[in-house]
Formats: structure tokens, sequence, C-alpha cells
């Protein structure tokens, strides 16, 4: 296996938690995102592409200056996993979507207490006791 440079090792988690691919220079589209290393292009990255018609970049959780897409995408996640919509859910199973969530790092977001706590239909504080009886 050939020596991986180091910027690709160093973005291939980032990539991979956006859901995104990393692409050979010469393979890229336009739309791709090029990274250059020193002048040259060492790979280029891909977001997916959005189910909703949005911007790929809504659905890497970077639009309108929050990180809603990426919690949005965890939510939807739990949500499949459980069941159904989180709001129906009872509260232990709250409880469980909440420590998923936490698992899956939701609450690295920027704001993701608030956006989580409207999903499941309970206020932020009820998050956050959620998340310390966890503990």
């Amino acid at each position: 296996m050939p020596e991986q440079h180091p910027l690709v090792e160093a973005i291939t988690p980032l990539v991979e938690r956006l859901n995104a691919e990393l692409i050979a220079p010469a393979d890229a589209r336009d739309d791709d995102i090029p990274l250059r290393w020193e002048g040259e292009a060492v790979v280029a990255v891909r977001l997916p592409k959005p189910a909703d018609g949005g911007t790929a970049a809504a659905v890497a959780g970077m639009g309108a200056g929050t990180n809603a897409g990426g919690v949005q995408g965890l939510l939807a996640e739990v949500a499949d996993e459980l069941g159904g919509p989180l709001r129906d859910l009872s509260r232990h199973d709250k409880q469980q979507a909440v420590l998923l969530l936490e698992a899956r790092g939701a609450f690295e977001y920027r704001k993701s207490a608030e956006i989580v706590a409207e999903a499941l239909g309970v206020t932020r504080f009820t998050v956050y006791n959620y998340l310390n009886r966890a503990r």
C-alpha cells in the first residue's frame, strides 16, 4: 500500500463524518472541493448530494450558521432506529434517543441541545437531565 499524503490522513476522519468522499484530483468535478498542499492538488472532497434538493453544505451541517444539518441527519437515523418520530416516543425511549445521539457525537455540534430538545418535544433542560442521569 503506498504511503498516504499527510493532508489526506489528517482530513479522512472529517470527510467520513460528513459522509463525503475523497476523489483523485484528475477525477474531480466542478462541484468538488480541491485541496492543495504547497500548490499541488492532492485530493478533492465530494460532498454528499442532499435527498431533499437542498445544498450539499446544508447536508454537511454547514448551512445557515449552525450545524443543524449534521444533527438533523443523526436525529433521522435515531428516529428510524427507534421506530418513529422522536416527539412521539415514550419518556424512556426519548432518554435512549439522547444516549444514542450522544454516542454518535450529536452534542459536539453548536446549538445541538436546542435542536434535539425541539425534535423530542422537551426542554433543553430535560435533554441535559437525560445526559446527566446516564453518567
